[in-house]
């Protein structure tokens, strides 16, 4: 039996904590942090990307609506964004800019990755995702492409219909691109979508989805218990070792394939968080956490040979690192930890305090360039930048 990881000595990351912290670094002096957007703050941020390691870097700034971009890596605490799309100006906030839907309006952006030589974002409560066939360089850059809607200006769930379809979305919170294939976690329909080619059109059907029997049905865990097919709120998306990984946050786990799927509602090899595709309590039904266990875990990501989990309301980091064969990880207990002091907390800041360099409070996003991990601290308003050991 793999042997627990109990001390704070396995920290996947450097145990100085964030070199650089974006937004607001609260002052102990102060009763309330402010939340009014400015270039330097944000509120609740749930996705962020570094495009390489010298940047630019991309950030969804959920909770002001907003996508702010820095040109270059970011080298000081509370670094000003150098670019905007969302709003008029770094001063504003407000679904959709207090408007109406359009190419460069969002409305609870949540994850943003690379996308070839462009840009994905899941805009979650516009129903759809945008994108962009090259990085923006500027403010408010209009989208080229959009699925999940048939144009920029409508934003109805599922386009109105009860049933989803091939070309539908609710609350989309998670995209991911890989070798020419674009994945959406397609929430609010408890499935993900899978484009085995990149989209060239608006509103363009997906091809594959996983975690329903078809394109229509939406039920939680497929209308039935939980499997290794189903899905409650799967939310972010992965390739670990050329096998896909998504983070089922509904159901306190992490699901693995082998290899990516090319058949509708394929079932997982593995899940990490539980000991069985049926078993699916927070924490595995115990009030506090262990090493193989996870509540809600909303991102993941690899670096090198690890995956790392964003168990976000255990407000901690956990890394596993890769086995011979993917198999040999059910019901594996994690390698390495960040964010709390044992793997048997799960308190935010640790012990409710204020932030600190290497404290963690509802983490919702992770994402890895080079030797760096990006993590969308989102109870702190803040995006951490921070080495790997």
């Amino acid at each position: 039996m793999q042997p627990e990881l109990t001390t704070p000595q396995n920290l996947l990351l450097s145990p100085q904590g964030a070199e650089i912290i974006l937004g607001d670094i609260p002052n102990p002096e102060l009763l309330a942090i402010p939340l009014a957007p400015t270039p330097t703050t944000m509120f609740g941020p749930r996705g962020a990307c570094l495009v390489s390691e010298t940047g630019p870097l991309w950030v969804s700034d959920t909770g002001h609506h907003r996508l702010l971009g820095w040109r270059n890596l970011p080298t000081v605490d509370s670094q000003a964004a150098d670019w905007v799309i969302g709003q008029p100006d770094f001063y504003h906030e407000g679904q959709n800019a207090k408007g109406t839907p359009g190419k460069a309006t969002v409305s609870v952006p949540t994850g943003i990755c690379v996308c070839d030589s462009g840009l994905a974002v899941a805009d979650a409560w516009n129903h759809r995702v945008l994108i962009w066939y090259k990085l923006p360089e500027d403010s408010n850059v209009p989208a080229d492409l959009v699925l999940g809607q048939a144009n920029f200006t409508d934003n109805e769930p599922n386009r109105g219909k009860q049933l989803a379809d091939a070309n539908t979305m609710h609350w989309p919170y998670g995209v991911f691109y890989h070798q020419g294939q674009l994945f959406v976690a397609d929430t609010g329909n408890r499935r993900l979508l899978i484009w085995q080619q990149f989209p060239t059109e608006n509103g363009q059907s997906a091809d594959i989805v996983l975690g329903q029997p078809d394109m229509i049905s939406r039920n939680e865990n497929g209308g039935g218990s939980p499997t290794a097919a189903s899905m409650r709120w799967c939310h972010d998306i992965a390739i670990w070792d050329d096998n896909l990984v998504v983070t089922d946050a509904g159901n306190n786990r992490v699901m693995i394939w082998q290899g990516i799927p090319t058949e509708n509602n394929a079932p997982c090899a593995v899940v990490l968080g539980q000991k069985s595709f049926a078993f699916v309590e927070m924490n595995q039904g115990v009030y506090f956490p262990g090493a193989g266990s996870l509540s809600m875990p909303y991102g993941v990501a690899v670096g090198g040979d690890w995956l790392l989990v964003a168990d976000t309301a255990n407000s901690r980091l956990l890394g596993w690192r890769k086995r011979e064969s993917i198999l040999l990880l059910q019901g594996a207990v994690a390698d390495a930890i960040a964010g709390q002091n044992s793997v048997h907390s799960k308190s935010e800041n640790r012990n409710f305090g204020l932030p600190t360099r290497d404290s963690l409070n509802w983490c919702y996003g992770i994402k890895v360039c080079g030797n760096r991990a990006v993590i969308s601290d989102s109870g702190n308003n803040r995006i951490l930048l921070w080495q790997f050991r």
